[in-house]
């Protein structure tokens, strides 16, 4: 039933294109028919370079519009200021939904995040604060969510990408929250229960670990440095290849990484990316133990964002000291059809026994449904602080 609902308008949208005039423009660029006799190597060459022509015309085309969508918003104060995180996911779910094959969604997602990324950075590129240093798994979400066309601030710890954003120095962070194998980052949920900063966006990323050392040989390795979560995504490998080896925790995976390039008995566990950056070689990989092992991380910025149509919202609840309190707090939820993705309770911070709780919710705080739930909570919440409305994650 999804992909007969999913195909009906591109029947129609194929009834309106002007795909054939623009093909009779460019008639290098029309592809054979698929009942057609094979045509020769040079026949095909000089098609994809007449169909690459008309990709970099249109390309060009798009970024002189956004230039122009910029003029029209009058002169802001800066980059950040341009950015719209639910136009961007309106975009790239269109992207996703017209996609026919034969690249997949991912694929194309990718290509298109990273023509939106060059046509924004014609203000002024972004500045984006993640866990660095170079190299980490926090940097590959942010190329993921802003493109490559930024301007990234490598910082040391989660507590400071929150400080810079706070301050202004960075226009967005990207922080981890969860893993699917180990569950919370419990220091970037501390974060929230002072910070004023809001979630404007989430990132899924599939996280490939690799065992990396300056020789590429896994003979004589005799320590092993990684981050801690890294170290828990990969212990059954550990045991079974490296159980005599001294694991030494770091603060990032690059750490790790640029740890072990100094001797050949050392090794880390990393992405692969940082043994591009601190030229090692990759001994064994990938070594998670689940091979579905991703990561959340969340985009922190100073604002709320309008709507995007298919967004989620994160809010963290004091809840009073009364029988069934989380029950009647979680019900309004349930009676406006709100469904609730995620539960964590952590230590409040403002008395002794007294706990926050981080919940994320299907649907924007902008819209009824979630403003009738938020204030029917009055009665049994304590303190309710709505940390974002933002778009779900896409591909």
């Amino acid at each position: 039933m999804k992909k007969t609902g999913k195909a009906a308008p591109k029947k129609q949208a194929a009834k309106t294109t002007t795909k054939k005039p623009a093909a009779a423009k460019t008639p290098d660029a029309v592809p054979p028919k698929t009942d057609a006799a094979p045509l020769d190597l040079a026949t095909l060459r000089e098609r994809i370079d007449g169909i690459d022509r008309h990709i970099q015309e249109l390309i060009g085309e798009r970024a002189q519009f956004a230039n122009q969508v910029g003029k029209a918003k009058g002169k802001l104060a800066a980059a950040v200021d341009y950015y719209r995180p639910e136009r961007e996911a309106q975009v790239l779910r269109r992207v996703v939904d017209r996609n026919d094959g034969p690249l997949n969604d991912e694929v194309l997602v990718r290509l298109f995040r990273e023509i939106m990324s060059a046509c924004l950075a014609q203000q002024e590129p972004l500045k984006i604060g993640y866990l660095g240093p170079e190299g980490t798994h926090s940097q590959q979400a942010v190329y993921k969510h802003f493109g490559h066309s930024i301007h990234g601030l490598p910082l040391a710890s989660i507590e400071e990408v929150f400080q810079e954003v706070e301050a202004g120095h960075a226009d967005f962070g990207v922080v981890p929250v969860e893993n699917s194998t180990q569950g919370t980052i419990q220091s970037t949920l501390d974060m929230f229960l002072t910070s004023k900063l809001k979630i404007c966006g989430e990132v899924e990323l599939r996280v490939h670990q690799h065992l990396l050392s300056r020789n590429g040989q896994i003979e004589g390795i005799e320590r092993v440095y990684s981050h801690p979560q890294s170290f828990a995504q990969c212990k059954a490998w550990l045991r079974q290849y490296l159980p005599r080896a001294e694991k030494i925790p770091v603060s990032s995976n690059a750490e790790a990484a640029r740890r072990a390039r100094s001797a050949d008995d050392s090794a880390a566990i990393a992405g692969i990316s940082a043994a591009n950056v601190y030229g090692l070689k990759s001994v064994a990989g990938p070594i998670e133990d689940r091979p579905d092992n991703t990561t959340r991380f969340l985009v922190i910025g100073r604002e709320l964002f309008p709507p995007s149509g298919n967004d989620r919202t994160s809010l963290m609840i004091f809840i009073k000291d009364q029988p069934g309190a989380l029950y009647h707090v979680l019900e309004p939820f349930a009676k406006h059809g709100l469904s609730m993705n995620r539960i964590e309770s952590r230590p409040g911070h403002t008395g002794l026994w007294q706990y926050a709780f981080f919940i994320d919710i299907g649907g924007h705080v902008h819209e009824e449904a979630m403003r009738r739930a938020l204030d029917e909570l009055a009665d049994y919440a304590q303190e309710v602080k709505v940390l974002g409305s933002y778009p779900v994650a896409i591909a």
